[in-house]
């Protein structure tokens, strides 16, 4: 008899301490509460995520493929077990071995449609063939496909709950009939049995208990190895997945923060030129006007050259306040009131007359559909310019955003001034290319222009590199590349191409 293990005392009422000597008794409810709730956050119970295939025709076309190769070695296994006269009961018939193999793996073609269901009909498919063809079942190409589907099953499972009592019913199944097999059958018997006789003992294990044991580690790695596999592939599509999602979210609000930057500045510089540049004209203008006063009677021509500087001044606070309309106004949404407006309720008028200038209307800007037309304003100028527009798609140039759009106009712009400044050339010619495909670098596809000429440079005509460093610059904020130089043929090339946004893809 073993030792008597005395009873344990029913906790006191109203949540008091046992007694004194007595050790404390933790609750059993609350450890499994503990284990469950383990299991099923290593299982991803507590997630919503659901693995799905990026590309469900090529997880379908890889599927077939992998069902058709197992269906090939599995029928090579079962012609190899006739020929080594391994099949028993069927040794004499190839139609029911070869329609056993079809059936355990032609499911493997929706593994990953239906994972839960094509692993728990496999296991079916193992326990029954493993009964009645155990040749069949134990060969290498069908262990092969059921620790495929169980791994399948745990790996690509959308529902975490279910799939939890999926395997754990396969495992109950798969071991209950291992136990069933030792207990009730001769399975042990005849597998050590040699000549009718069994086997002495030669090791530390009884020759029973050692295969009883060897089968059940067997399985034990078997199942352990296809359940853990599968929870690990899950988890890392789901640590991509989410990776993923970091990676959209950084890209975005980096984007935010560059628009925010340019937003920034731009109200920088705004700010600047209404403080300084907008103050020092006024007080040009209202000098001017106070002197054309005082030389009315005796400086007539005097009094022609203040107006002039008056009228200049009021012409240079007009063109200003259009300017710091423009750099207060965003490329997409309009602030709501009048485009260069005072903001702080002072005067417009720098003289002091009492007429205040109304804002200057302005013009859409440009954008990539009116290359063609600054090409032919070019060519009005006594440059021979020939416009080309290549679209994957009719309405394509039109359909790029306008602030990309604008940035490629002033870049074509640019090129077509230095041809003309700097250039011997008498003609030049302008590509302009959208392609929504994507390729390296550009996941949406792109836009550019491309100016080309065969001149040669024209002598004492350097420029300051000012609008080139422009390009650049424009090039930078929309994250764009370039090909901006001499060529080998001779000429000049102004090649830049810019990435087109997600949305207009």
């Amino acid at each position: 008899m073993g030792p008597t293990v005395p009873p344990t005392p029913a906790p006191p009422r109203g949540g008091a301490a046992p007694p004194a000597g007595l050790p404390r008794v933790e609750p059993m409810d609350g450890r499994w509460t503990a284990l469950v709730a383990r299991v099923q956050t290593y299982f991803g119970v507590d997630t919503d995520w659901e693995r799905v295939p990026a590309d469900r025709a090529h997880v379908r076309r890889v599927d077939a493929w992998l069902a058709l190769a197992f269906l090939v070695t599995g029928s090579l296994g079962v012609e190899l077990l006739r020929s080594i006269d391994a099949l028993g009961s069927f040794q004499d018939s190839w139609l029911w071995p070869h329609l056993v193999v079809l059936a355990g793996t032609v499911p493997l073609v929706w593994r990953r449609r239906w994972p839960l269901a094509v692993a728990a009909g496999l296991s079916l498919h193992f326990f029954g063939v493993g009964i009645v063809m155990p040749g069949v079942a134990a060969s290498v190409p069908m262990q092969v496909v059921y620790f495929v589907a169980i791994f399948t099953g745990v790996a690509w499972a959308r529902d975490r709950r279910l799939m939890i009592g999926v395997v754990v019913g396969i495992v109950l199944l798969m071991f209950g009939w291992l136990t069933w097999q030792f207990a009730v059958g001769s399975g042990i018997e005849q597998a050590l049995s040699h000549d009718g006789r069994m086997p002495e003992r030669q090791g530390l294990f009884g020759p029973a208990t050692a295969y009883v044991v060897y089968s059940l580690l067997i399985n034990a790695f078997y199942f352990g190895g296809a359940i853990v596999g599968g929870q690990a592939a899950w988890r890392s599509a789901l640590r991509r997945d989410r990776m993923a999602d970091q990676a959209r979210t950084i890209e975005t609000q980096a984007t935010s923060l560059r628009r925010q930057a340019v937003v920034e500045e731009r109200l920088r510089i705004a700010r600047e030129l209404h403080d300084v540049v907008a103050h020092h004209i006024s007080v040009i203008g209202i000098q001017a006007a106070a002197a054309r006063r005082v030389l009315r009677r005796d400086a007539d021509a005097a009094e022609g050259a203040l107006r002039s500087v008056e009228t200049s001044s009021r012409d240079a606070v007009a063109q200003m306040r259009g300017l710091l309309g423009t750099l207060r106004t965003d490329d997409t949404e309009s602030s709501g009131g009048p485009s260069g407006g005072p903001s702080d309720g002072s005067s417009d008028d720098p003289a002091g007359s009492g007429s205040v200038p109304q804002p200057r209307s302005r013009a859409p800007e440009p954008v990539l559909a009116d290359v063609p037309a600054l090409a032919e304003e070019a060519a009005a100028h006594g440059l021979d310019v020939r416009c080309h527009v290549v679209e994957d798609s009719v309405g394509a140039v039109t359909s790029v955003p306008a602030p990309l759009g604008l940035s490629l106009y002033r870049t074509a712009q640019e090129a077509l001034a230095n041809v003309r400044r700097h250039s011997t050339a008498s003609s030049a010619t302008v590509f302009v290319r959208v392609d929504r495909r994507p390729e390296h670098g550009f996941a949406h596809g792109y836009a550019e222009v491309e100016v080309l000429d065969t001149g040669r440079p024209r002598s004492g005509t350097s420029g300051t590199g000012l609008g080139l460093l422009g390009v650049r610059e424009r090039l930078a904020t929309h994250g764009g590349v370039s090909e901006i130089g001499p060529r080998v043929t001779g000429g000049y090339r102004v090649r830049v191409r810019m990435p087109l946004p997600e949305d207009a893809s």
